[in-house]
């Protein structure tokens, strides 16, 4: 059972952290509201955490006293994850923002949850490392490995579950643990690092991260191929990826993105369904890589490649990509995005974009599909009006046979974007509640009185 921020809590939590304790509305409601198409939803308070030891704090306070406490990073999520549903306590982990040692030798870093993606690059490039896990958005780390995150270049690195080693977290009652060491492999018990990894701040708050770095590729080479249909560009990733080409990313956006795209960017690419790949490794290997795609795409009817090689043609061809989500929303000013995140297996893609693109022809509001096809993950961006409830239930209805499709073929309802509130229903179909059950009695293990971002994944009971 929750409490509420009583008066007498309240002066607690304020001769605990004077400043860094705000109740202003304007805050609160900064706080209230990711980038999903919920309504806001307003915390009691808002803690500015600086410190391990601010987390501790905060969160012994909101044990002591049954109240909720949700972690909030940069705010991108976008399935209802960082909503203070129950009230409480928002712990704002943005000033945790220093990168605290680069060991380039053993190719890791180690951060505070709040140091956002482009910043950790930008802090290591004098190193010649790099951090390749790209959610399109300027995701907080801390936030990136509560959702188990991926994005552009999965295909190739893998998601966070592959390239966290090890966490720093404060636990339901304050104390706080790490799960591993630094070493490359370890066997040393359950794993809980990768327990933590996607468990959307439930189970505890991630204060210190080590993460996995790589060296920056010798060459990289962007491109981009416009194919006749929907099918044809899924069917050459399907061959790229049995071909066996190390490829570093290859992203797909149907001819609505593109239009999209094209308006917001100002870009002039064929409004087709089209592939944006990137090639990594040296100058030879690349080009061994480009014969090989280029020979797959003309047996799918690709239109010859659009290639940027400079630094500044690969950013903004691929700042275009990562701002396909502003770019749909502004096809319907004023809209909001109910946005799906199914992933098959590759063998299965084909089908399914298909039959979701003819799914999507009954709907009469805009909408963009693009993805991570190299994966087997892409979505659907249903711009709807969030004052329209008919379209609202329309949108849901669609995602629900999308996600009923995808779990057909053995998929999952999220690759990367987490469940949160949305997807709380599709778990229950995609695992059975034996696993849920199992879920839940995790949570009730590690967090008794149910303070750690309270309703989300699953209900409590």
């Amino acid at each position: 059972m929750h409490n509420t921020l009583t008066p007498t809590i309240q002066e607690e939590f304020e001769k605990a952290f004077g400043t860094q304790f705000v109740t202003s509305l304007s805050v609160r409601e900064h706080h209230a509201r990711d980038e999903s198409a919920y309504d806001k939803t307003l915390p009691d308070a808002v803690i500015f955490a600086r410190s391990v030891d601010d987390v501790v704090k905060a969160v012994k306070l909101c044990h002591t006293h049954s109240i909720p406490v949700v972690a909030f990073g940069a705010g991108t999520s976008i399935e209802g994850h960082i909503l203070p549903i129950h009230g409480g306590i928002t712990l704002d982990l943005s000033e945790m923002n220093k990168v605290l040692s680069v060991d380039d030798q053993d190719f890791t870093v180690t951060v505070e949850p709040g140091v956002l993606r482009h910043q950790l690059n930008d802090e290591i490039r004098h190193t010649g490392l790099y951090f390749p896990i790209d959610p399109g958005a300027n995701a907080s780390i801390g936030g990136m490995v509560s959702t188990r995150a991926s994005g552009t270049t999965a295909v190739k690195y893998g998601t966070m579950r592959e390239n966290v080693l090890s966490l720093k977290v404060v636990t339901a009652s304050g104390e706080l643990i790490r799960t591993s060491s630094r070493a490359a492999k370890s066997s040393a018990g359950y794993d809980l690092t990768r327990l933590f990894i996607g468990s959307e701040g439930t189970l505890g708050i991630v204060v210190e991260v080590t993460l996995k770095v790589y060296p920056v590729p010798e060459e990289i080479i962007a491109a981009v191929c416009a194919f006749p249909s929907l099918e044809d560009a899924v069917n050459c990733t399907v061959m790229i990826r049995q071909s066996g080409t190390n490829i570093g990313r290859v992203e797909f956006l149907d001819a609505n993105a593109i239009k999209a795209v094209n308006q917001y960017s100002h870009l002039g690419l064929k409004e087709l369904p089209t592939l944006f790949f990137e090639f990594h490794g040296s100058s030879t290997g690349i080009q061994e890589q480009i014969s090989l795609i280029k020979e797959l795409a003309q047996e799918c009817g690709g239109a010859d490649f659009e290639w940027a090689n400079k630094t500044e043609e690969r950013s903004r061809l691929w700042t275009a990509r990562h701002n396909a989500y502003f770019a749909s929303l502004q096809l319907r000013p004023n809209s909001r995005s109910i946005t799906t995140d199914v992933c098959v297996p590759i063998s299965a893609l084909a089908r399914c974009v298909r039959e979701t693109a003819e799914d999507l022809k009954a709907i009469q509001f805009p909408w963009t599909m693009l993805g991570h096809v190299g994966d087997g993950n892409f979505h659907v961006l249903m711009m709807i009006d969030p004052n329209n409830d008919e379209e609202r239930a329309q949108a849901e209805a669609l995602n629900h046979r999308l996600v009923q499709r995808a779990i057909a073929m053995d998929g999952t309802c999220t690759g990367e974007h987490g469940i949160g509130i949305h997807k709380m229903e599709f778990l229950k179909e995609e695992l059975g509640l034996p696993v849920v059950d199992m879920m839940r009695r995790v949570k009730h293990a590690l967090d008794p009185k149910n303070i750690l971002n309270p309703g989300k994944i699953f209900s409590w009971e």
